[in-house]
């Protein structure tokens, strides 16, 4: 075996000199994450955007603080179990109304991305709404996007440290009482505020209110687009609910190609030009940083800042708006006007979509409106099975829960069928308190010679005094053989 000592030479296939240069001057395989400095924008979407943000900010901060009846107007109050939307009080065995909202607002989802792409995303989704309240805090504070990448390259002076630090005490105030809101959901709101006036929140509101804040404080102020681009599913199979007539956030490339810059008095077409001129400002305002003019792509979230901004550019250099603009394949292709776009809005899918939510909202209102304001849960006594009582009748005890689903005091009576004479007792109505719920112990007695030895399937009927409204829950009398 030859050493280097030996004064041979190693031999070294040029395969894989070759393979080695080759791995050597390779792309990366992982590119790295590069820091957005979106642009400011104006234009009719962007107002859009704007209005979106205000609206659903103020539904979120506003409702906690409504008032319903000496109470908070929606309050998911999880340690009693109790549910307040309004004038309604839900209980655990009311999830089907949770599970129906659910199904409404998917297919709500679904029927709007059919008709109109990504508009819950560029809009109203929570992750966009705060990354432009966020963004709008950095260009108070930092400047606009030269100014914030001339801050980010420049070195640490006084000017670069009050600048950060005062947008970052906006970002955490805001986190803050964003956190602050969401605990106010489900921990009255006003008993939330006396807490924190005094200091004496209890660990769980410390811990929920730090924690919401954190996520906001985080995916608003550094993830951002991260979290549409990798984390957020829907990006993923939206694709599934498009088609061919699925209003997109579109580049005309017919009208816009070939791009290239010219000054303002050259005629592009004596140059051979489109109207694009390849400023790329419809990719400085993307908050996902794409370049709308490569087509349609899963990173785009329909928000409309390109067709804003070069709407702007089209205007400066005397050219029709609409470069850039919301519109179909099908009426790229064949050239359609917007009334004709519009027409081929109602089609099978958008229909059943609309269908199909309009009889769930019918049916969940109309059950609600059918509602029994009340729900009853009977439990038999583990510790009695059976006795013989006093007079020689059999007993079965239980334990019967009456949930007062109304905001005014009720009185309940009840009664028992399924044995000749079987009787109950408590025979007077049992008064529960407005939104609250009271366990009652019950006996149903009968005689020994009504009752057939074994069990049998008795009905415990519970009726709301002054109403024909009852509920009958199912159960068994056991008799001693």
């Amino acid at each position: 075996m030859s050493t280097p000592e030996s004064g041979e030479r190693k031999v070294i296939p040029i395969q894989s000199v070759a393979d080695d240069r080759t791995a050597a001057n390779a792309p990366p395989q992982f590119e790295e994450s590069k820091k957005l400095y979106p642009r400011s924008v104006e234009g009719v979407f962007a107002r859009w955007r704007w209005g979106m943000v205000f609206l659903t900010q103020m539904v979120f901060y506003g409702i906690p603080w409504l008032q319903w009846g000496g109470r908070q107007a929606v309050l998911f109050d999880l340690e009693s179990r109790r549910f307040f939307l309004f004038g309604l009080v839900l209980y655990p065995q009311d999830l089907i109304y949770l599970t129906g909202l659910l199904v409404i607002s998917a297919l709500s989802l679904f029927l709007f991305t059919a008709v109109a792409g990504r508009l819950w995303c560029g809009y109203s989704c929570p992750q966009t709404v705060y990354s432009e309240l966020f963004m709008w805090m950095e260009r108070k504070t930092e400047g606009d996007r030269a100014a914030r990448m001339r801050l980010d390259n420049g070195p640490w002076n006084w000017n670069k440290v009050w600048r950060k630090s005062a947008k970052q005490v906006m970002w955490v105030s805001v986190a803050l009482w964003t956190g602050f809101t969401f605990v106010g959901y489900f921990t009255p709101i006003l008993t939330l505020t006396n807490e924190l006036r005094t200091l004496n929140f209890g660990p769980w509101e410390w811990f929920w209110v730090l924690f919401y804040s954190a996520a906001t404080y985080g995916n608003a102020g550094f993830l951002r687009e991260k979290i549409c681009l990798h984390m957020c599913p829907y990006a993923r199979f939206q694709s599934a609910m498009f088609d061919r007539d699925t209003l997109i956030v579109t580049y005309d490339k017919e009208r816009g190609e070939p791009r290239g810059a010219r000054s303002k008095k050259a005629d592009p077409a004596t140059l051979n030009l489109g109207d694009c001129v390849d400023c790329t400002l419809c990719v400085q305002v993307c908050p996902t940083g794409i370049d709308i003019r490569n087509g349609l792509q899963y990173q785009c979230i329909g928000c409309g800042a390109c067709a804003d901004v070069c709407d702007t550019v089209m205007e400066k250099i005397g050219k029709p708006k609409g470069l850039v603009r919301y519109s179909t394949e099908n009426a790229l292709e064949h050239h359609w006007s917007g009334r004709e776009v519009l027409a081929h809005v109602l089609r099978p899918r958008v229909l059943v979509y609309g269908g199909i939510i309009l009889a769930i909202t019918i049916g969940m209102f109309v059950s609600l409106t059918l509602r029994i304001p009340f729900k009853v849960d009977v439990v038999r006594d583990r510790g009695v099975m059976a006795r013989i009582a006093e007079g020689g009748n059999y007993e079965n005890v239980y334990r019967v829960q009456i949930m007062n689903a109304s905001e005014k005091m009720q009185h309940y009576t009840m009664r028992a069928s399924g044995i000749e004479g079987i009787s109950v007792s408590p025979a007077t109505p049992i008064q529960v308190e407005p939104a609250q719920s009271r366990w009652v112990v019950v006996q149903l007695q009968a005689s020994p010679d009504k009752a057939p030895a074994g069990t049998t399937k008795v009905e415990l009927e519970v009726l709301l005094d002054g109403t024909q409204h009852k509920l009958v829950e199912k159960t068994v009398f056991m008799t001693p053989r």
